[in-house]
């Protein structure tokens, strides 16, 4: 690479400030470019040769050819240079000394003159010889940008069929690489061919190390942006093996400078380790390794579910006990019912749930097993049509994760049963024997006692929950309107709970009355029965085991989780949604809710005109005229031009923007999607931290000069890369 300018007479070089440019390979602008800056010597050299070893400094172009407004500076597609010293003028202290010169002209001077002038001599003293260093950073450059190739378009780096003989890769990578090379990467070339026998671009050991370093440099700019803007909130989704081991993702969600809300995925923490240590160690790789300030951290959510449940839930703890201002909430991508259930450690909802996940992937196969479901629907249903065009519908949809989930579970129950049944004994052989197998999984499932028995009491207990958890993770009116109905909530729940006897009677009866209607026998698991009987020698009566095992867990689950949810500092926080004047304007006779809004009053810029801003903000909307819309949502009111004269109610509306409860919208979603997206579609064993972080944010724009300057710091002992002759 070049460290100074190809102009004539210009002295741009490794001390100054101007950006570097690279001649174009497009044949016709690179000659355009050669004839602009008057070099007869460059007339002759190859695009390709051009755009490798030569540059322009930004002082050769128009303003207006820059683009200023990306990360870094870049020429635009059109860009020609048009600013260069008049041909053949000399330079300060040049016209001196040629005129001193003159008088010893002779014909050995003319003679060395020739020489120096010569076309030869000239590119001996223009072109720029490449150093060793220089060489070694287009090297890791070009290795750089393949990774990040291969991350932004999801291509694992090892491939299918991934053989690695004798050290050397064969993979994608080194497939890429070798392409690349023989469309005239001399930088790789030189590289491969000083290893004759090895005939590799780079060990696994350097790749490993370059993954790394690639992984570091994305988060450390993601979480620059994070920092500028201090508040934020940490949200984790559940747990994603990576060569064999779990990984928590973690996402950031925030309020960028723009006003505009964001979520961004930001990588991976290792997941393993006792209960003990891990959430301590979790925390330290956030805030020693990655650098968070967890001071700002303004909320956080986890959906993690399972065996793992426990773990996650000493890491909120912690983080709670540490930082009491990261609330713990719901997070607003999952149904709160469907949350609450997915966190219990009963074998009867754990059943429940992962029949669930079984039933939504095999119905999603195939249109034709959906249609196969319409009709069993339609068959239990022939005298209410309205009931089961209602049913049919909603299982064209991911009914699996709706607040009303266990109440469509129980309605197609039957249905479902018949249909799955039905695609197993696959009389008209339609179906291979892979889906006749997850049929009969499903069957077996369905036509299980205690998955019938935990469906009921999940529809029964959580029917209490489904219009406050659709309300709170609704739009900006729903969610205030829900912190005020909590109350109610708790007291229904804790009525269940105080009569815990009677409700299970009524449970457990419709549960007998369903499996009689499906011909299932009622039974205790017999798992518990052989441990059971083995310790007491006593008989265990249906009713009693399910009220212990199920009933009861399950009622005092909803009922511990739902309080260490929804905390007086969380529903505070959702409180303060009454800054929104749309609520303004639907509650002009109600006096500002002060007393939530004090909660923040460390964060905003002066919280002793707090009172007065916060009036005036309440005059401005309950009192405008009937021709302005107030906005109604949380982005809606941080975009409004004149939010500016209430910096306060401006901090405030920010902080709680990022709460994970507040439903998010467009590119707020973006991260999370993209993020299952690759989960989906990429094999336990082809997955990569580093490439899934690349492909998550593909969006983003990498600075690989970062990337190679981070490289060389951290791993100085580099291997000796042989120089181009000048």
């Amino acid at each position: 690479m070049q460290t100074r300018c190809a102009a004539p007479n210009c002295t741009s070089g490794k001390s100054t400030t101007e950006p570097f440019f690279r001649f174009p390979q497009d044949p016709e602008r690179c000659k355009t470019w050669v004839e602009k800056c008057n070099r007869q010597d460059l007339k002759d050299k190859a695009p390709e040769k051009l755009y490798r070893y030569y540059r322009l400094c930004g002082k050769h172009f128009e303003p207006s050819s820059i683009d200023m407004e990306a990360h870094c500076k870049v020429l635009k597609d059109d860009a020609v240079p048009t600013i260069f010293d008049g041909p053949g003028q000399p330079q300060n202290g040049q016209l001196k000394r040629s005129k001193e010169m003159s008088k010893d002209d002779g014909p050995d001077s003319k003679r060395k003159k020739r020489d120096k002038t010569s076309p030869e001599k000239m590119e001996e003293d223009n072109v720029e010889t490449i150093t060793e260093e220089e060489e070694y950073k287009e090297y890791l450059k070009s290795l750089l940008e393949v990774i990040i190739l291969l991350g932004e378009q999801n291509i694992p780096l090892k491939g299918i069929a991934d053989n690695k003989q004798d050290g050397v890769l064969s993979s994608n990578f080194h497939t890429l690489l070798e392409y690349r090379m023989n469309c005239g990467d001399e930088a790789l070339k030189k590289r491969y061919d000083a290893n004759p026998e090895k005939k590799e671009f780079c060990s696994a050991a350097q790749l490993k190390q370059m993954i790394e370093v690639c992984e570091e440099c994305i988060r450390r700019n993601l979480l620059e942006e994070v920092k500028k803007v201090r508040f934020f909130s940490i949200l984790t989704h559940d747990l994603v093996t990576i060569s064999g081991e779990w990984h928590l993702p973690v996402f950031l969600r925030y309020v960028d400078q723009a006003n505009s809300r964001q979520e961004k995925f930001v990588g991976f923490l290792s997941f393993e380790g006792d209960e003990d240590g891990l959430a301590d160690r979790l925390l330290s790789e956030l805030t020693d390794k990655w650098g968070l300030n967890m001071e700002h951290c303004r909320g956080q959510a986890h959906s993690c579910s399972g065996t793992h449940f426990g773990k996650i839930k000493s890491f909120a703890t912690k983080l709670t006990e540490k930082f009491p201002m990261a609330v713990l909430t719901p997070r607003s991508t999952c149904a709160l019912n469907v949350s609450l259930a997915r966190g219990m450690a009963v074998s009867g909802v754990q059943l429940v749930m992962s029949t669930f996940k079984k039933i939504e992937s095999f119905f999603s196969e195939s249109s034709l097993l959906s249609s196969e479901l319409e009709h069993a629907i339609a068959i239990f249903y022939p005298d209410k049509e309205e009931k089961a065009n209602e049913l049919k519908e909603a299982c064209r949809t991911k009914w699996t994760r709706r607040h009303d989930a266990f109440e469509v579970a129980v309605d197609i129950l039957e249905a479902l049963l018949l249909c799955v049944d039905s695609v197993n004994d696959n009389e008209d052989m339609r179906w291979d024997d892979q889906v006749t197998h997850k049929a009969l999984e499903i069957s077996k499932a369905l036509a299980d006692f205690e998955f019938v028995m935990a469906l009921i009491v999940l529809k029964n207990l959580l029917t209490l929950t489904r219009a406050f958890g659709k309300n709170v993770l609704g739009n900006a009116t729903e969610s205030h309107f829900a912190a005020h109905s909590f109350k109610a909530v708790s007291h229904s729940l804790k009525e269940v709970s105080d009569n815990i006897d009677v409700y299970h009677d009524f449970w457990h009866d419709e549960a007998v009355n369903l499996a009689a209607a499906m011909e299932i026998p009622v039974k205790v698991p017999r798992s518990f029965l052989r441990k059971h009987l083995s310790e007491t020698g006593s008989v265990v009566r249906s009713e009693s085991y399910y009220k212990d095992y199920v009933s009861v867990p399950v009622v005092n689950h909803v009922i511990k989780e739902l309080n260490e949810l929804f905390s007086e500092t969380h529903l505070k926080a959702l409180r303060c949604l009454s800054l929104i004047p749309a609520i303004i304007e639907k509650n002009k006779t109600t006096e500002p809710e002060e007393e939530n809004i004090q909660m923040y009053k460390d964060d905003i810029p002066n919280a002793g005109t707090l009172t007065a801003e916060l009036h005036c903000w309440w005059v401005k909307w309950s009192h405008k005229s009937k021709d302005d819309t107030a906005p109604s949502s949380l982005q809606e009111t941080l975009q409004l031009t004149d939010v500016k004269f209430f910096p306060n109610m401006l901090a405030v509306l920010r902080v709680i923007g990022t709460l994970p409860t507040i439903a998010s919208e467009g590119s707020c979603q973006e991260a999370f999607r993209c993020f299952k997206k690759y989960t989906e579609n990429t094999p336990d064993k082809l997955r990569s931290k580093c490439l899934a972080l690349l492909n998550v944010n593909c969006n983003m724009c990498h600075d690989v000069d970062s990337m190679v300057e981070m490289y060389m710091k951290k791993y100085p002992d580099k291997e000796d890369v042989p120089c181009e002759e000048a």
